[in-house]
């Protein structure tokens, strides 16, 4: 991803599952905003692995979740994930870089319906992805974080503006 014109997304939190690059069993992805797209290269290694020399379905599913929360950052809404559904058509070999992209598809009112792809370097599409998202409050978050945490992990990706609804 060393094209300049790609704009580098900061991670949710050092500790993402996802993107957290601090988490010693995360993926450690780094995100790019394309235009209205978000952007990751997701290499499984064998911390990832499901059968063998695969990626396994639930590292996928959480590599494009994860992605999924980045496009949150284009619409300026906070919101959870309500459905998620992955198709997996082809193998995900271990080892082997995976450009998958995330945009949003629709908005209805609080549903935002999001898709993702994940393509090989050698252009073989391994993985689709739908998710419905909706949105919600900064106080969703707060019975399950410190406070501070959950205002600063909002604070430095949405702009200053009304609450959500």
């Amino acid at each position: 991803m060393a094209d300049p014109s790609l704009i580098s997304l900061p991670p949710h939190h050092r500790q993402c599952l996802g993107c957290g690059p601090d988490n010693p069993a995360g993926l450690h992805l780094e995100v790019y905003r394309d235009g209205d797209t978000v952007a990751t290269e997701v290499t499984f290694d064998t911390r990832h692995r499901g059968a063998p020399g695969l990626a396994h379905g639930g590292a996928i599913s959480a590599a494009c979740d994860d992605l999924f929360g980045f496009v949150l950052y284009l619409v300026e809404e906070i919101a959870v994930t309500r459905t998620l559904t992955v198709n997996y058509l082809a193998p995900v070999p271990l080892g082997q870089p995976q450009r998958v992209t995330a945009r949003l598809q629709r908005r209805h009112g609080r549903r935002l319906h999001l898709e993702a792809t994940g393509i090989g370097h050698d252009d073989v599409t391994r993985f689709t992805a739908e998710a419905l998202f909706l949105v919600v409050g900064r106080e969703h978050f707060t019975p399950h974080g410190a406070d501070a945490d959950v205002l600063a992990m909002f604070n430095r990706h949405h702009p200053p503006g009304p609450e959500p609804h």
